[in-house]
């Protein structure tokens, strides 16, 4: 066969009566053709043996009548997105659904600073899965307040289909949030989220968009998760609630994710569930991914990774000192619950990260600080408190010389307010 094509391993060799597979133009003319019509191989030079697995090689626009009849037929033009219509594009590979179903809905409220990565890797999964298959398989619609262009956190506005409005309870509707992440709680988008869920609805939160579930009522006795990022100011403004650390949480008719390329695991998860986990593999590898990522799969890589090292005492003493953020360990605490002498412990620091565990701690509670100052309204006593420190004056002055700046000028949205 010809170079180039993409192997999919695991599928059913029963799925190829319904693949056309195509030669290189340069190498070979058509050797074999499934028919999609009538399921009869049509033989032009000898038998092609083929293997236990699905070949999706490069089409020809003429190579073939079939090609010509299947894709550029007026009706799979290429055609703009409406709100009534679902886009099917044209596309070099092709996996077909055999029972696909009715079409099944989406619908995206951008609110303002939404993350375009997160929202791009949402859709573009429906896309991919709507072109391979060659069928409506998904349609989206685009929502905001206003039914106005929405500004995404890289500067760039992205239209919508209209005003939120009421959802047919078989829609899957996600709100798409990113930074300030309190925009989410915008009450126009927490009616939106309380009506849905009411009526029966799925329900979803990309990046920070779990807050305008957390607003709703929806996420008490739940598994879900945001960014790990505003995880922080998240958990100070819903003391109640605790994220996981998930790229993805489905719970019920509640779902989560925390944004970035998880939006894209979240919707091939999504997507296997409806057509089958061979279909879903290939959007997946249209994606450039080459496995699914599964659900326990955590938004950062292990704290091991992140000091590059393998020492397990230093994993179990940083994620001890990340779960005692507001109330810091002694160094002799920390030291007694690894196992090992207090010596030991800050050569084992000092070799992989440079640092005493001390001043590594120290960075820990600054980095949380900086987080709840960016993304809340606490007060500099409340940030203080919150991460470990007995004063305004002490923090204020050790955020400075870490930081290079005073906390005070670090503000989210309205000014900080002041000390009594």
């Amino acid at each position: 066969m010809a170079a180039g094509r993409a192997c999919i391993p695991g599928a059913r060799k029963e799925v190829l009566v319904r693949l056309a597979i195509l030669l290189e133009r340069n190498t070979r003319e058509l050797a074999v053709m499934e028919s999609l019509d009538s399921g009869k191989t049509i033989y032009d030079c000898e038998t092609v043996d083929i293997p236990e697995t699905i070949h999706v090689i490069k089409w020809h626009d003429d190579l073939t009548a079939f090609h010509a009849r299947r894709l550029n037929s007026p009706a799979n033009e290429d055609r703009a997105m409406s709100q009534d219509e679902p886009l099917v594009p044209r596309g070099a590979a092709f996996f077909p659904i055999p029972e696909p179903g009715p079409t099944r809905n989406y619908t995206f409220a951008l609110v303002p600073g939404f993350t375009l990565l997160a929202f791009s890797s949402a859709v573009e999964p429906l896309r991919i899965a709507n072109q391979l298959s060659q069928h409506p398989l998904y349609h989206w619609r685009v929502l905001s307040a206003s039914g106005q262009a929405v500004t995404s956190s890289a500067g760039i506005p992205v239209g919508v289909d209209g005003r939120f409005d009421m959802q047919d309870k078989a829609t899957r509707m996600f709100v798409c949030a990113g930074n300030p992440q309190m925009a989410a709680a915008d009450p126009a988008v927490v009616n939106l989220v309380q009506r849905h869920h009411r009526f029966g609805g799925v329900v979803g939160g990309i990046c920070t968009g779990a807050i305008a579930l957390a607003r709703a009522g929806l996420l008490e006795d739940r598994r879900f998760t945001l960014h790990w990022e505003n995880q922080p100011g998240f958990m100070e403004t819903f003391p109640e609630l605790v994220p996981t650390l998930n790229r993805f949480e489905t719970d019920d008719r509640l779902l989560t994710c925390g944004g970035g390329a998880a939006s894209t695991d979240m919707m091939i998860s999504l997507i296997a569930e409806d057509h089958g986990g061979p279909f879903a593999t290939v959007v997946s590898e249209m994606c450039l991914r080459t496995v699914m990522s599964g659900v326990n799969a955590e938004q950062r890589s292990s704290l091991a990774a992140l000091m590059s090292s393998r020492n397990p005492v230093l994993v179990a003493t940083v994620t001890l000192m990340s779960r005692h953020i507001d109330e810091p360990l002694s160094m002799d605490e920390l030291a007694e619950a690894s196992g090992y002498s207090r010596r030991h412990l800050e050569r084992l620091f000092r070799d992989a990260v440079g640092k005493t565990p001390g001043n590594f701690y120290r960075g820990l509670r600054l980095d949380r600080a900086r987080s709840l100052l960016s993304t809340t309204d606490l007060t500099l006593m409340e940030v203080s408190m919150a991460c470990g420190f007995s004063t305004v004056s002490h923090f204020s002055k050790t955020f400075r010389a870490h930081f290079g700046m005073a906390p005070s000028k670090l503000e989210h949205g309205t000014p900080r307010k002041p000390i009594s």
